[in-house]
């Protein structure tokens, strides 16, 4: 009987072992169960989204700027008591001639008018683009996760975590532009991660010139529209720069490139800055395009006055400048755009050093959740009244509280400490992803603790947390060809730490969405006095 020779063993090149592992996945599990979850979560994110029937928090500006915005294409300024007479359903007569100062840029309220074009100036009007971009950003949190990872089941684990988190349900159910703001950053990192793989794709097929970079002019896109949300991405836009050009000079030396360090400066560096920077760049001001139209409007309300009302420098030099024409024109238009942002950078650097709010908290304590933030409260609701079922001498409260899902946050701080070690002990590139996401939008902040600053602007960081969960349950878990006690341990400890944030989300549900609850209900979900 002849004896079958056994098969060779195949080693694989070094272009194939750094090939990477989302290039064999199969498309359908990953994307349909991101787009169920995504539909489940604007399900969640469109209940009773008119509820309250109000101006909540900072809705007062965002709202009514969206409005302006999409009815005369800049920002006018209003009549006072224009809330009561908005939420009775009259939204003409109110706004008058001269523009309105804004102190954030604008591409988050054109989303907001959006929803307003489509459902109309009321509560579910203008808090539709939100709720949308909410449930959007489950679905990138799937597909983000298992790029990095090469796991689909973590990426829609990392995908249900994000849904079931508190803030980004509330802040989805709000008319507030942070977002907005934590999609674009998260999409840009996705991209910045993308053009990694396609660019060790391009090295491992024998490339030397790497110009054209798609996932970079995408990302550039991306962190544009962020940067045109608040200019607090603006350190994102830099830390995931400086860390696409690191991963291209690995890239290269990885292939064993000669003088890898020196073209990734010149044939890497310069054609990545162009493709991210110069892009966003370009994106931020295109995303002023209203403004720009309309500049001579505010050359003529701002120019000579509000330099001084915030305390800024000299008066615009466009103020006393003829009308140009044509190129002309764009110019002075871009000119004035500068002088507006100078007099921006004053109001957010100095006129708010002296303010205070009762919600306002140190950065240092946001990962932990130290301070929420109380939207919307009726408190004193008597039995009887509203549906009330409180016992004779207790009453019920309604509250809308903008504070994370415990089991998330807190697991990803443990999660982030992970991340920290094995990016720097194992230099695992994974992890430096969430390291440096969390980095970049958390601790800038530092720098402005001595003005009135909120827990929810965490946001923009609770991505690269939840990344660190999924990356965290992924080493538990161990590979799928690697069975045994181990791979048993840490299936068990993954899935009852996602039982555990599911239970937490059905507990603090009511203090996320205004449900009714007597007051010893309340008193149960709120674990610590600072969170009153």
């Amino acid at each position: 009987m002849t004896q079958t020779a056994p098969p060779p063993v195949v080693i694989p090149t070094a272009a194939e072992r750094n090939r990477p592992r989302w290039r064999s996945e199969d498309p359908w599990p990953g994307w349909m169960g991101a787009i169920c979850l995504a539909g489940l979560a604007l399900f969640l994110r469109r209940w009773h989204l008119g509820t309250p029937h109000q101006f909540s928090f900072d809705e007062t500006y965002y709202a009514k700027d969206a409005w302006s915005l999409l009815n005369f294409g800049y920002v006018r300024s209003y009549v006072e008591d224009a809330d009561k007479t908005i939420l009775n359903g009259q939204v003409t007569g109110l706004w008058q001639d001269s523009p309105s100062m804004i102190v954030h840029p604008e591409v988050g309220k054109w989303l907001i008018a959006g929803g307003i074009k489509v459902f109309g100036m009321d509560p579910t009007g203008w808090r539709t683009a939100s709720a949308v971009v909410g449930a959007l950003m489950v679905l990138l949190m799937c597909r983000f996760v298992r790029r990095v990872s090469g796991s689909t089941v973590l990426g829609l684990v990392a995908g249900l975590l994000l849904c079931l988190d508190g803030l980004q349900l509330v802040l989805s159910r709000l008319a507030l532009l942070d977002i907005f703001l934590a999609f674009f950053i998260l999409l840009g990192a996705h991209c910045v991660v993308a053009d990694r793989q396609w660019l060790r794709d391009r090295l491992a097929a024998g490339a030397r010139r790497t110009w054209w970079r798609p996932w970079l002019l995408a990302g550039g896109v991306a962190f544009g529209l962020a940067c045109g949300t608040k200019w607090s991405a603006l350190p994102t836009l830099a830390a995931f720069g400086l860390l696409a050009w690191l991963w291209s000079a690995g890239a290269r030396r990885a292939f064993g490139q000669r003088r890898a360090l020196l073209r990734s400066v010149v044939l890497d560096g310069v054609p990545a800055f162009l493709a991210l920077v110069g892009v966003a760049a370009i994106t931020y001001v295109a995303s002023w395009t209203g403004w720009l139209m309309h500049a001579d409007a505010y050359e003529q309300a701002f120019s000579n006055t509000q330099y001084t009302s915030y305390g800024g420098g000299d008066p615009w030099p466009t103020a006393s400048e003829p009308d140009a024409h044509g190129l002309g024109d764009v110019t002075q238009s871009l000119r004035s755009l500068w002088s507006y942002h100078q007099d921006v950078y004053t109001f957010h650097s100095h006129f708010l050093n002296d303010s205070t709010h009762v919600y306002a908290s140190k950065p240092s304590t946001w990962l932990v959740m130290g301070r929420p933030v109380g939207v919307d409260a009726q408190v004193d609701i008597q039995p009887g009244s509203q549906g009330c079922g409180a016992p004779a001498g207790s009453s019920c409260i309604r509250q809308i509280l903008l504070i994370g899902n415990p089991v998330v946050w807190w697991g990803g701080c443990l999660a982030m400490i992970a991340s920290l070690l094995l990016w720097i002990g194992a230099r695992d590139w994974r992890h430096g992803v969430a390291v440096v996401g969390l980095a970049s939008t958390w601790l800038p902040w530092f720098l402005y603790d001595d003005r009135p600053i909120f827990f929810f602007y965490a946001i923009a960081c609770l991505p690269f947390m939840v990344l660190s969960i999924a990356l965290a349950m992924g080493h538990l878990i161990g590979t799928s060809d690697v069975p045994g006690p181990r791979r048993t341990f840490g299936v068990v400890v993954a899935g009852s730490y996602t039982v555990l944030a599911l239970i937490a989300f059905a507990w603090f549900w009511p203090v996320w969405t205004d449900v009714l609850l007597t007051k010893s209900e309340w008193d149960a979900r709120i674990w610590f006095q600072r969170w009153i």
